[in-house]
């Protein structure tokens, strides 16, 4: 083992990223000094509807991530993490109230008002 990092390349079908959000994830990644970072989406347990997402700003893959390229942006997903985010869209909103990064899951039976968290 070189201690090379091994990772699945995925496509648009696991996650795909609207342009709003390319825009602001690719200026906190140059603000943060790691233009070629990615954004990392990880299902955890908790939130009211029982899984909910968590986001981090990572510097690429980890063993055994899927990379997904979306809209000239880089996105990595664990593969257990994968199971659910599928087919989601990555979305970005200045709104005050809601604002933030969102991920709309189509697989999502029941939903919080709040958007972050889910039960599939």
């Amino acid at each position: 083992m070189s201690g090379e990092i091994k990772f699945k390349i995925g496509n648009e079908r696991l996650v795909k990223v609207t342009q709003p959000a390319a825009v602001k994830l690719t200026s906190l990644l140059t603000r943060q000094g790691r233009p070629q970072g990615a954004l990392r989406i990880a299902v955890i347990g908790g939130g009211c509807s029982g899984l909910q997402y968590k986001m981090d700003l990572v510097d690429g893959p980890a063993n055994r991530d899927i990379l997904v390229e979306s809209s000239e942006v880089r996105v990595v997903v664990d593969p257990k993490s994968a199971l659910f985010v599928s087919g989601s869209l990555l979305d970005y909103s200045d709104d005050l109230q809601k604002g933030g990064f969102k991920v709309t899951n189509p697989n999502a039976v029941a939903h919080c008002s709040c958007g972050e968290s889910f039960a599939a």
